[in-house]
């Protein structure tokens, strides 16, 4: 029997494979048609094949995801000796295969001949008879269905995590504070449009939550010598499973603050803000986007004028999460008014100000300078608080210029060495919010009964859950394997990747989860319709998906085809 489930885990190798290939003739046919005369990309060129862009960034990332999966089916195999244990782990994997083969297809089919695929091409890597057969049998309404029913008598477990031991304490410790703490207490924030409360707050400090991604040296838990994602990801999931807002996202932007910190602060800088970062004293926030400039951050208009001693910031930023609550801004700010030179000329501050748990705030310094703001009103994703801000000839010392003299017109890159971190984190928030989502879908197809009998003894209900099972699975292996090679210095584009397919994940299966409650998942009283809301703001923020796949993914892949 174990060799029977070799043998289809290397027929599912094999599909995935092929269609791998597709992607990549794809690709070289793109960078074949986008080169300019010097031979480099011409981002014009480049800008009327967005749509199909779009299209292999999501294939890719799903193609991506099926080789993770069967890389676990083959790490479950060799770990356990329990049949149904192996038995289950390869269902998911070789189902989930099949379902990225088939959205592959059925996104790619209509932009063959744009793509630069031959139909020989088209029906060896994506329509052979033998692959339409596998994503057939794996996708069979009663494999669905049965794989349904199982997670409805495991109560939604999908089997080993694979994590070390330690992470494996991490991820108990911190769900169990998500069950006990933060979930009796996130709808009332959700409601009540409230700020998350110090009996959140003052336990996750005491747990070292905020210093995750700071090294010991300066008074965090990640060691001196290397990163530690994986850890950061198991706790930043657990805690979404409870409240994406009151717990989830807390830790995003001492993570992004930390990270920029590290990549370019001066060592003053890292000895006196690294340890206040990890206490949490202050909350920081961050402070980049512009009204009119989101992902285009080269566009930035915030002005920084040098005066003496310091710098006077005039403008406005938009969406500072936390922002009220945060004694500490990272301000990205343009410090050269020359607009021609873009990223080049904008440079990073820590701005100080008094912390406030209202929906807004008005600060002016004793020289007269102004800082204020006013929470955005927003449909999900309460409890931080996002905020428009506004600077007022405000004054920032010199001491508070990332990086010093050397950080000038280096904030750009600060920037992106803060945010890598916050895309995997974010892929783990989708992660929790998916398994909370999960939980209530399974508990609630026990629990309702519709013509006599539970939702869950019902074919489709079986079969919607057989499906939230494998993208769930797929999801979080895929985002544990991204983190475990970020720690290994690598990975920035696949965290990019997992990003938008978490993200893209997450708003589907909670909306399956509330669509499985009915009416019931349309009231407030229920905690689905949180879960469904606040997972539409995912594939928003930290990078839009248009972004992250067009600018950032599409564009990795094509400069590097062959």
């Amino acid at each position: 029997m174990s060799q029977d489930i070799s043998q289809r885990i290397a027929q599912a190798q094999s599909h995935v494979d092929a269609g791998q290939q597709a992607l990549d003739r794809s690709l070289s046919f793109i960078k074949r048609k986008c080169l300019n005369e010097a031979g480099r990309i011409s981002a014009a060129r480049l800008d009327h094949y967005q749509l199909v862009s779009y299209d292999i960034a999501f294939s890719y990332a799903e193609i991506s995801g099926a080789r993770v999966m069967l890389d676990y089916a083959r790490r479950i195999r060799e770990k356990q000796s329990n049949f149904n244990d192996i038995l289950q782990e390869e269902r998911l994997a070789l189902g989930f295969c099949a379902d990225a083969l088939n959205n592959v297809r059925s996104r790619l089919s209509p932009r063959r001949e744009e793509l630069g695929l031959s139909v020989d091409d088209w029906q060896t890597c994506l329509e052979s008879a033998e692959q339409m057969a596998f994503c057939a049998r794996q996708l069979a309404s009663v494999n669905l269905a049965d794989l349904g029913s199982l997670m409805l008598e495991q109560g939604g477990r999908l089997g080993d995590y694979l994590l070390e031991e330690d992470k494996e304490i991490m991820r108990e410790t911190f769900r169990n504070f998500a069950t006990d703490i933060v979930m009796p207490l996130a709808e009332h924030i959700h409601r009540e449009d409230q700020i998350v409360p110090d009996a959140i707050l003052k336990p996750l400090v005491e747990m070292g939550c905020f210093g995750l991604s700071i090294p010991e040296q300066y008074g965090g838990l990640q060691p001196d010598d290397q990163e530690d994602n994986m850890g950061m990801i198991v706790v930043t999931e657990e805690l979404s499973r409870g409240s994406l807002a009151a717990a989830g996202s807390l830790i995003t932007r001492p993570e992004i603050l930390s990270r920029a910190l590290l990549a370019g602060g001066t060592e003053a800088q890292k000895q006196y803000w690294l340890p206040k970062l990890a206490a949490a004293d202050p909350f920081c926030a961050v402070a980049i986007t512009e009204p009119d400039y989101g992902s285009d951050v080269a566009g930035m208009k915030l002005k920084a004028e040098k005066v003496e001693g310091g710098w006077r910031l005039n403008g406005a930023k938009t969406w500072c999460t936390f922002g009220g609550k945060a004694g500490v801004l990272l301000t990205l700010a343009r410090t050269n008014p020359d607009a021609s030179l873009g990223h080049k000329g904008l440079s990073m501050f820590l701005v100080e100000k008094p912390s406030s748990d209202g929906h807004d705030f008005d600060y002016t310094q004793p020289e007269g300078g102004r800082l204020a703001g006013r929470a955005i009103p927003t449909i999900g994703y309460r409890g931080m608080h996002s905020f428009d801000v506004f600077y007022d000839n405000f004054f920032v010392p010199d001491s508070h210029l990332l990086g010093g003299e050397a950080g000038l017109g280096n904030g750009f890159y600060y920037t992106m060495a803060g945010f890598a971190g916050g895309r995997i984190q974010t892929a783990a928030r989708a992660n929790g919010l998916m398994q909370a989502a999960f939980e209530r879908a399974i508990s609630y197809a026990r629990e309702r009964k519709v013509f006599g009998a539970p939702i869950g003894h019902y074919q489709l209900t079986q079969v919607k859950l057989g499906r939230m099972a494998l993208l769930l699975s797929a999801s979080r292996q895929f985002t544990y394997a991204v983190g475990r090679l970020m720690d290994s210095g690598k990975g920035q584009m696949e965290a990019s990747l997992v990003k938008l397919f978490a993200c893209k994940s997450s708003e589907w299966l909670c909306r399956e989860a509330m669509q499985i409650h009915g009416g019931m998942g349309y009231a407030e009283e229920t905690a689905v319709s949180r879960y469904w809301i606040d997972s539409r703001v995912l594939s928003i923020f930290e990078g839009a998906e248009e972004t992250l796949a067009l600018k950032v993914i599409a564009r990795s892949l094509i400069d590097n085809a062959a």
